[in-house]
């Protein structure tokens, strides 16, 4: 693909899929623990219950990410991204009105998969079909700026709904946030015709490989599987971090509100370190800019180890670490086009997400097992380390062996 310049109607395009991943995030990823908490009061259901019905959802996230980067690929983003919302729109209103757990694990399945085709990495293939991967850099990068503000907006926003409708009030209402909203956003801002069109080949030249002679040719570049580790060793230790922050900072000696408030400061860290790079390093080589970031993860689990339980030390810790998951979403955005192919952006990108987002799925409970097993957060944490130090030698790996 060749790229196309930027003007008034890409600035709308990327505007209207920011705006739609701002819902999509905050009512399909953000919401999930505020209903279940408000389901277990009232159902009665098990925190292992519920949860376990999240982890099915994001295992078939994983296994429907290959197909949505490859459709998109063949410009089908626009029904993907609306369709997969207003599917999104029906699951959620049916959601609301389960009453065993059969139809909840159901309901639950289904909606995973709809994340698969409406959160970042359909979005990012979207853009690259639109733009062209030499522009998709910039397009990207205000993509997530967008998505970061989802939990900032929506938490307050459902919390208050369950407060006033309850939880099944609530879920009708972000049922038609997606279907309405989030359907109407993606089909209005996807246009196949505006695609960037195909490079036009000469008579001796091959067509570009797609889908799985792609991912296949990509598989031959060690690259490849550099970022593979890289990808599966960052979602092993973020997930297991995300869902285990609060008893783990609480085991540490702080009280509740302390808990709160350092978690509190890593939804804006991360916009602000997106902001960062838009700012000062919207050119750097993603390879660079990569390599740097890596290196905060380990530090910041050594410091989530051994700060004194102070909220104010925490809370430092817990910025640069908000900051690096901001940063590091750009960069998963853009590794594939610089260090591996930039041939079959979706498919190839999606074959990456998929694994990911298994492990994603599945680290939490492992942490869970091992800290039941160790008797505390220690165990837990040193696992935690360890894994972000692959994450760092996947990376390295990967920008050295990376093409140029």
């Amino acid at each position: 693909m060749r790229a196309v310049p930027e003007g008034a109607g890409n600035d709308w395009f990327i505007s209207a899929l920011g705006a739609a991943q701002i819902c999509s995030w905050g009512t399909l990823f953000y919401g999930f623990p505020l209903i279940a908490e408000a389901m277990r009061t009232d159902l009665g259901w098990s925190k292992t219950e519920l949860y376990g019905a999240a982890t099915l959802g994001m295992l078939l996230a994983g296994a429907a990410a290959y197909p949505v980067g490859a459709a998109i690929d063949r410009g089908y983003g626009r029904l993907l991204m609306s369709g997969a919302s207003v599917l999104a729109g029906i699951l959620l209103a049916a959601w609301s009105q389960v009453e065993g757990l059969v139809a909840f694990y159901s309901v639950l399945a289904v909606l995973g998969c709809m994340q698969a085709a409406t959160l970042y990495e359909p979005a990012f293939a979207v853009i690259a079909r639109r733009v062209g991967l030499l522009n998709a850099r910039k397009g990207i990068t205000a993509l997530t700026l967008w998505g970061g503000f989802a939990s900032t907006v929506f938490i307050p926003v459902i919390q208050f709904l369950i407060e006033t409708q309850g939880w099944r009030g609530a879920l009708l209402v972000i049922a038609g946030v997606n279907a309405i909203v989030c359907g109407g956003l993606y089909f209005f801002a996807i246009d196949p015709r505006k695609d960037i069109p195909a490079r036009i080949l000469q008579p001796d030249e091959a067509a570009p490989l797609a889908g799985r002679a792609a991912v296949g040719a990509a598989m031959r570049r060690p690259a490849y599987w550099g970022l593979m580790l890289a990808w599966i060793s960052y979602a092993a230790a973020f997930s297991s971090l995300t869902y285990h922050f609060y008893p783990l900072l609480l085991e540490r000696g702080l009280d509740s509100t302390g808990v709160v408030m350092v978690l509190s400061v890593i939804g804006p860290a991360q916009v602000a370190g997106r902001v960062l790079i838009h700012a000062f390093a919207s050119e750097a080589p993603v390879r660079t800019l990569g390599s740097a970031i890596v290196v905060v993860f380990p530090l910041a689990v050594i410091g989530f180890a051994v700060a004194p339980p102070q909220v104010a030390v925490i809370a430092f810790v817990a910025a640069f670490y908000g900051a690096a998951n901001g940063m590091i979403t750009i960069v998963r955005g853009l590794a594939v086009p610089e260090m591996v192919t930039r041939e079959a952006y979706g498919a190839v990108n999606g074959s990456l997400v998929a694994p990911m987002n298994l492990m994603q799925a599945g680290a939490p409970l492992a942490a869970a097992v091992l800290w039941q097993a160790s008797g505390g957060y220690e165990a837990v944490l040193a696992a935690i380390f360890i894994g972000s130090l692959t994450l760092c030698v996947g990376f390295w790996f990967a920008a050295a062996r990376g093409g140029r």
